[in-house]
């Protein structure tokens, strides 16, 4: 008897702050009994190509995005699937995005310098891979120099010691409002998806507010990811309700991130129906099939 589907639509590779090649995460993904996968790389698509190229039979492979959003200080996240990669404003958009996470991070790197910290930018340029002009640095290739200079236990105790909101090292960059970010994505001909709505910095208490949500679904969101490895049974069964108000879909992903977070890549899924509904909504691009 032939098992039901199993969708994770939230993953990333080393071409962002993973740490598998994108060939790796889609080689994991068939090995974790995966049928889709969608690779939503932090404001990047540049690893979509080596993953479709390594596809495995069987495997269907999602384009997508995780697009960096802020709202009253806060990050807001937002999954972005079968759109336009070539879209010109949403293209500009990224390269914004793209060339102010490396300012931030030497910004970050200056400060922790200034305290005694002996981090390098060469160290976490090479941490990131980001030599290649294709990978895209972040706060955690940070946190893992933290650690291997010994500053921080691991790269939680990183954040929560140096580089966290609010922390001595810690640097604001440039991030999308979340209600243009879901025109853009719909303009590009994708469809998009809250990502981790209980979530902000890794901590459970700091939910993204009702009347954005709000905002974002009159703009065009098409979806709630309820299911993610860092939401309790409350808050999945309340994004839950939240989407069906709305009208949305609701997804469930692993947002894996490779030996950062355990391989537990379909720890979450989601439901066929759902992403079918999705697919359905979406004219940008065509998902690859292995």
């Amino acid at each position: 008897m032939i098992g039901a589907m199993r969708i994770d639509l939230h993953s990333h590779s080393s071409v962002s702050d993973g740490t598998d090649t994108p060939a790796e995460v889609v080689a994991h993904a068939a090995a974790a009994g995966l049928d889709v996968l969608a690779l939503t790389d932090h404001d990047t698509t540049a690893g979509i190509l080596e993953a479709a190229q390594h596809l495995p039979r069987g495997l269907t492979l999602v384009p997508g995005i995780e697009l960096s959003c802020a709202y009253q200080g806060s990050s807001v996240h937002l999954l972005g699937y079968l759109f336009d990669p070539d879209h010109p404003e949403l293209t500009a958009e990224l390269q914004r995005i793209r060339d102010d996470r490396v300012i931030r991070a030497k910004t970050m790197v200056e400060r922790l310098q200034a305290h005694g910290v002996p981090v390098t930018w060469e160290r976490v340029r090479a941490l990131a891979g980001e030599e290649d002009g294709r990978n895209v640095v972040g706060r955690p290739h940070v946190a893992q120099a933290l650690v291997e200079a010994g500053a921080a236990e691991d790269v939680q105790d990183a954040f929560d010691r140096w580089i966290g909101s609010g922390k001595p090292a810690h640097v604001t960059r440039y991030a999308l409002d979340p209600v243009r970010a879901v025109r853009l994505i719909r303009a590009a001909g994708g469809v998009c998806v809250l990502a981790h709505p209980a979530r902000s910095e890794g901590a459970l208490t700091h939910a993204v507010p009702d009347d954005l949500v709000e905002r974002m679904a009159e703009a065009g969101l098409n979806g709630i990811e309820a299911d993610h490895p860092s939401h309790d049974d409350e808050e999945r069964a309340s994004w839950r309700r939240r989407a069906e108000e709305l009208g949305l879909v609701v997804t469930g992903s692993s947002d894996d991130h490779g030996g950062l977070t355990g391989r537990r890549l379909g720890c979450c899924t989601t439901e066929p129906d759902a992403y079918a509904a999705l697919a359905a909504q979406a004219s940008g691009a065509e998902p690859y099939v292995g």
